[in-house]
């Protein structure tokens, strides 16, 4: 691997002084016990997403009949209805947006703190410690119109806190990694993540199999009993991090230990030198693209239970197995093409699986009459995809990062993904208004991640090709 030359300082800033991983990462061998405990963290805080997020949380209990009035619940099937159901899953959005904008503000001026004084390993705790927190407190949501707030609230607040730990998380990385393996390490943490959340979503199906072993559902009892377990699962999985992994040295810039609203203005003049100078205008344009394909990989995520259900007719056993199948499939597929990155670059892997994902939404459009099948293969085909993309971009990251700015790079990273959030959203509502037809939704997130494609192709590799046997 060829040494890349060590720019001069941008202005009077001291924003940028090293291009690339430089002094960060070496050739020395790493515990593999440290990589297992630092990919660990994924693994314990996932089933906060996959389970009260997006499956069993939110779904089937939040924005459902339970948090009615009882007027509501009285009412009969139809338009009064689904109006009643649309006010909670609004509010919902109306938590997420707020916690979206909350994450845009925090991630990038905490991660530049963090990366002065080498407290890394803190606000990973403290961003841990915010989504068991607020996992717990789910268990105080009881059923009424009264609460729902405070569940919208606590999930919110969740996932705010998720990015702040996940931001320091990604800084870490160059701790345990070294040029030939990051790719690899990388897709172990974001494998290790998804095994974690179908581990505990197969868990919680079971116990629903089993009409969660009598307990009644009156107070939502079942699904407050599941908020507790994800709490204690986060618990027991996030702890070897913190003993095992080391922190980063700080990098002990006073400019960059101000108070937190003076932070903004080196974050502002970073961003500015990050674009001026040369040698670290790659990683500028590489934050633009990601933030466009990264919001087309949610967009799978977040409409393919939609597009399954509504557009394919799939019942609530069909949606829970193949969202096991799809983090499953997620889960090997990236740990499996992690080596290819090493082998291959991230950019490489970033295209192919941005190219296959495009084939396969198109195909998932074009073929709905043929049914179920069509959405079980290309679907798989499309999640498959999901996580080798997005591992590969944070090693990509990794590689362009000026030395010890990784924790506000990776806040930038999380930053410019709130930025364009709006993205596949945005695409998904007006073609199905449009066409008056959920179906069309699938296009929108097709073109988001076509643009991302577009975007990411002309943008130069720090990638040199390694011994697949190293």
């Amino acid at each position: 691997m060829t040494d890349t030359p060590r720019p001069k300082a941008t202005a009077d800033s001291a924003a940028l002084p090293v291009m690339g991983l430089g002094d960060k990462l070496d050739d020395k061998p790493v515990k593999r016990s440290k990589v297992v405990a630092w990919a660990f963290w994924d693994w314990g805080l996932q089933p906060f997403h996959t389970v009260l997020l997006t499956f069993i949380f939110t779904p089937l209990y939040l924005t459902t009949d339970f948090f009615l009035t009882p007027e509501q619940q009285a009412l009969p099937g139809g338009a009064a209805r689904d109006a009643a159901i649309a006010e909670l899953t609004s509010g919902l959005g109306i938590g997420t947006t707020i916690a979206g904008l909350l994450i845009l503000l925090l991630a990038p001026v905490l991660g530049q703190q963090a990366d002065a004084a080498g407290k890394q390993k803190l606000w990973l705790g403290i961003g841990t410690a915010g989504v068991i927190a607020c996992s717990f407190g789910l268990w105080f949501v009881e059923p009424g119109p009264g609460l729902f707030w405070l569940g919208v609230a606590l999930l919110g607040l969740g996932s705010v806190a998720s990015e702040i730990g996940t931001v320091n998380s990604n800084a870490m990385l160059i701790s345990i990694a070294t040029p030939k393996n990051i790719g690899r390490i990388s897709g172990l943490g974001w494998g290790f993540g998804y095994l974690g959340g179908v581990i505990a979503l197969t868990l919680v199906i079971a116990f629903y199999a089993m009409s969660w072993f009598g307990l009644p559902d009156d107070a939502g009892l079942p699904f407050r009993l599941v908020a507790v377990g994800c709490a204690v699962w986060g618990i027991a999985f996030t702890i070897p991090v913190f003993l095992a992994v080391p922190e980063p040295k700080p990098l002990g810039r006073p400019e960059r230990r101000k108070n937190f609203f003076a932070a903004y203005a080196v974050l502002i003049r970073d961003v500015v030198a990050l674009y001026r100078n040369r040698a670290t205008r790659n990683t500028f344009w590489f934050l633009i693209a990601s933030a466009v394909f990264r919001d087309g990989l949610s967009g799978v995520f977040t409409f393919g239970a939609i597009i399954a259900g509504t557009v394919f007719g799939f019942e609530f056993l069909e949606l829970a197995v193949f969202g096991l199948a799809a983090n499953l499939v997620a889960g090997l597929s990236t740990v499996i093409v992690g080596r290819w990155d090493d082998r291959f670059g991230p950019k490489a892997v970033i295209i192919a699986s941005l190219s296959v994902m495009i084939v396969a939404g198109a195909a998932t459009f074009a073929l709905i009459e043929q049914g179920k099948l069509v959405f079980w293969i290309f679907g798989l085909m499309l999640t498959a995809c999901v996580g080798p993309a997005q591992s590969a971009s944070r090693s990509f990251l990794a590689r362009v990062t000026p030395s010890g700015h990784e924790g506000e790079i990776f806040g930038l990273y999380a930053t410019t993904g709130r930025v364009t959030s709006w993205m596949s959203s945005a695409a998904w509502t007006i073609l199905v208004v449009a066409f008056s037809s959920t179906a069309f939704g699938i296009l929108g997130i097709v073109l988001v991640l076509a643009i991302g494609l577009v975007l990411i192709l002309p943008i130069r590799s720090t990638h040199a090709a390694t011994d697949p046997a190293a």
